[in-house]
């Protein structure tokens, strides 16, 4: 595992991306408990989402979450834009359609370090050109799907028999299409298969220096 030493700039932004069920979120929550909430601000890709309704379907008329096309990227342009710049940004959580959970508002604040994540922010060429370091999240397909299975019950209220429908037909193709091209453009690439994975101390050394 190697970091590329980059310009010092403030706030130092760094992208976060990798497959469904990677491991994106557990690896950046412990990333977070290295930096106070004034150090670091992370912000997902998952609050923008565009309406339920003007998402894109599938052949068998079943919406496809896992496309570039599915996030607002002008919305996500902007807020990033406003951090940047010292601005605080609110916005309402994205719940993914789930009845059982209430979305609720959330704040974020300017920081040193901005952490952007999620599966498509390294599509979009102008919020690429913003990210100061890349990372891609790498795990066992058998192991995603796992998770994946755990997650999409609990957070999503969700089947297994609608979860094994989205990983083989969207989930998979899209891995395949817009993620896998992504590994050779990162700085770093972080295998996350086990809990007991160090690395995000390594990232947390690093990334102290971006912070005045």
């Amino acid at each position: 595992m190697t970091l590329n030493h980059k310009k010092r700039n403030i706030p130092y932004i760094v992208g976060i991306t990798g497959g469904s069920a990677s491991g994106k979120t557990t690896f950046i929550n412990r990333l977070k408990h290295h930096f106070t909430n004034k150090e670091m601000c992370v912000i997902s890709q998952d609050h923008y989402y565009k309406p339920f309704s003007e998402q894109l379907t599938d052949k068998n008329g079943v919406v496809n979450f896992d496309l570039p096309e599915a996030i607002d990227f002008n919305r996500l342009l902007k807020d990033m834009r406003l951090l940047k710049n010292g601005k605080t940004v609110e916005l309402v959580e994205y719940t993914f359609n789930n009845t059982n959970k209430f979305p609720e508002k959330l704040t974020f604040i300017p920081t040193p370090i901005l952490i952007i994540e999620g599966l498509f922010i390294m599509c979009d060429p102008t919020l690429y050109g913003m990210l100061d370091l890349k990372l891609f999240i790498e795990a066992k397909e058998e192991l995603k799907l796992e998770r994946r299975l755990k997650r999409d019950v609990y957070e999503r209220a969700m089947t297994h028999g609608q979860i094994l429908y989205q990983w083989n037909e969207h989930v998979k193709p899209s891995f395949d299409r817009y993620l896998l091209p992504v590994k050779e453009e990162v700085d770093m690439i972080i295998v996350n298969n086990q809990h007991r994975e160090t690395k995000h101390q390594i990232l947390a050394a690093y990334l102290k220096n971006f912070i005045l």
